[in-house]
């Protein structure tokens, strides 16, 4: 059964998530958003849902927190609050929320959400070893309106054929770029093709790469 982190301060909502989702989910609970990061790499949960209007520490900023940091940026992070001024869920998506849901929470929708992101979420999951190892790259191609890119980024998540990084224009799944490792001189490292697809919609979305031709020196071979 997958697992839900659920961050929000009033115990009547978390009683409603647990009513509403424990059938699907095994679900881990906390009154204390600063205990949330803390709950996340102890639990490693396939979602958490947030609310933002909470005393000590702001929604927002434990948002940004779990989807920036290296250990937790692949937990998808959904938004669930009464606050429903466009601007708040612009900034959610931007700062890397999956998905923003105003309370009273219609919780058809937000299963068919779970399910849809946990869906997309599996083709990254594999067998590879993964390193952390802050790498930059730049990346070459077409985005989906065809228009032809050119982007620096980092990454710190890679395997001997894969990488995670951010890039800003939007790509489609199954689309290959060329990736040039960047240390003092630009070398090719070869095509790789995009496998993953989070926070797409954002201001800056992340893309999972695996290899489909290697033509040059890469960090792990």
């Amino acid at each position: 059964m997958a697992k839900l982190l659920v961050v929000d301060d009033d115990e009547a909502i978390r009683k409603l998530h647990r009513l509403n989702l424990a059938d699907t989910f095994d679900i881990i609970d906390t009154a204390e958003p600063e205990h949330a990061l803390a709950l996340a790499l102890e639990h490693k949960p396939d979602a958490i849902l947030l609310d933002l209007m909470m005393p000590k520490y702001s929604g927002l900023e434990l948002c940004q927190t779990l989807t920036s940091f290296s250990s937790t940026q692949l937990i998808p992070v959904l938004v669930v609050s009464g606050e429903i001024k466009q601007e708040i869920k612009t900034l959610c998506h931007n700062l890397g929320a999956s998905a923003f849901f105003e309370k009273p929470v219609d919780y058809d929708a937000l299963k068919a959400s779970l399910a849809s992101i946990l869906q997309a979420k599996r083709p990254e999951r594999r067998s590879e070893v993964r390193v952390r190892l802050r790498t930059v790259l730049k990346l070459r191609g077409l985005d989906n309106a065809g228009k032809a890119f050119e982007e620096l980024t980092t990454t710190e998540n890679l395997g001997q054929r894969s990488f995670l990084c951010g890039c800003t224009p939007s790509l489609k799944l199954n689309s290959v770029v060329d990736v040039l490792l960047i240390s003092g001189i630009e070398e090719p490292a070869g095509k790789a093709r995009v496998v993953r697809c989070a926070r797409s919609g954002t201001q800056y979305p992340r893309y999972g790469f695996q290899f489909v031709e290697k033509t040059g020196h890469w960090v792990l071979g």
